[in-house]
């Protein structure tokens, strides 16, 4: 029964979308959430509560932080230079035990910085990924590392597949899950430095189903459950993959309106479009954990809806109740021969 710490004022639509998708997670259809630290400034935060009939919640307790991190800040300098922001008051919580993990639709580097600073990785983890599910005809698929590192070493690449292994074992179900490496070529000794040298290091790692590289015109044909890649080329796959499905959109709107017979064969097509959507949807996601760090930090969508928090909420408590950082260090201690080690408190 898991506390999550929640920023309260991160987000395009914070507070109000923020306090509201507090209020879903907390409706009932989350039974193993049982508290909610709601961190900002508490007038704000309280006037929502109260707003929403949630006021005298006693599963929800406001944490005041008079400091909030713009989306035109540096990260690493905001973090340090505003310590009492809403992202950092709570992470503080999970460093202190108040709570077990932290959810966050703010500055998406001032989370990573926060947490990794604050928490630490995990034992053999040198570098943290943030990890996203993405849809296919085939259903979803698991790309790492999205913007944590735009810079990687192959030693991160392998690291970033072992966290993704376990992520699609332990949250997703799959037994064995097939690992592809994002290159120019399929073929074996195609890309460049880095994507060469991680290809050899994944290659000898038999305790993973390394499948070799793959094309960005791979990525939606379900040859893979897991992408690896920096996090440079993640985040632009992702940006891209975003703007393109608004286009899609936009485009084959303005051309189901151009005739009445479109606009017919359109109305009788919206069961699939419904379909379509909901595939496509963040808000059913939630948020991307970043995957790596000694705790459990949930990054939601700059423009997350009260249903995308609610959703980062259940993706949270999904990951405290099934020990992943603990899955993921037994792994890489197994990986190097040693007995499982135990994320410090």
């Amino acid at each position: 029964m898991p506390t999550i710490a929640v920023d309260g004022m991160g987000g395009d639509f914070a507070p109000r979308a923020i306090v509201e998708g507090v209020g879903q997670a907390l409706d009932g259809s989350l039974p193993w959430i049982s508290r909610i630290l709601l961190v900002g400034d508490e007038t704000a935060l309280s006037a929502e509560l109260e707003r929403i009939g949630m006021a005298r919640d006693a599963r929800i307790e406001v944490v005041h932080a008079d400091q909030v991190i713009e989306m035109g800040e540096s990260p690493a300098t905001a973090v340090r230079s505003k310590r009492r922001s809403s992202i950092n008051v709570a992470v503080d919580l999970v460093k202190q035990g108040r709570a077990e993990a932290v959810v966050s639709a703010g500055h998406t580097g001032a989370a990573v910085s926060s947490t990794v600073l604050k928490l630490r990785t995990l034992p053999g983890v040198e570098r943290p990924a943030i990890a996203t599910l993405m849809p296919s005809p085939h259903g979803h698929f698991l790309v790492l590392d999205v913007g944590s590192n735009v810079e990687c070493k192959p030693l991160h690449l392998l690291q970033y597949a072992i966290m993704g292994d376990v992520y699609e074992r332990v949250i997703r179900g799959k037994s064995n899950p097939r690992i592809g490496l994002i290159s120019v070529g399929g073929e074996t000794g195609k890309g460049n430095d880095l994507t060469k040298e991680a290809f050899k290091l994944l290659q000898n790692t038999p305790q993973i189903n390394f499948v070799g590289n793959i094309e960005g015109h791979d990525l939606f044909t379900g040859a893979v459950d897991v992408v690896l890649c920096d996090g440079f080329t993640g985040n632009v796959i992702l940006k891209t993959c975003e703007g393109l499905a608004k286009a899609i959109g936009s485009i084959l709107k303005q051309s189901l309106k151009k005739t009445p017979v479109r606009m017919l064969g359109a109305l009788l097509s919206q069961g699939a479009f419904r379909e379509l959507k909901e595939l496509c949807d963040y808000a059913e996601s939630g948020g991307a954990p970043l995957l790596g760090v000694n705790g459990v930090c949930i990054i939601g969508h700059g423009s997350s809806c009260p249903r995308a928090v609610r959703n980062a909420i259940r993706v949270a408590g999904e990951f405290v109740h099934h020990q992943v950082s603990q899955h993921i260090v037994n792994r890489i201690q197994e990986l190097k021969g040693a007995a499982p080690a135990t994320p410090a408190p």
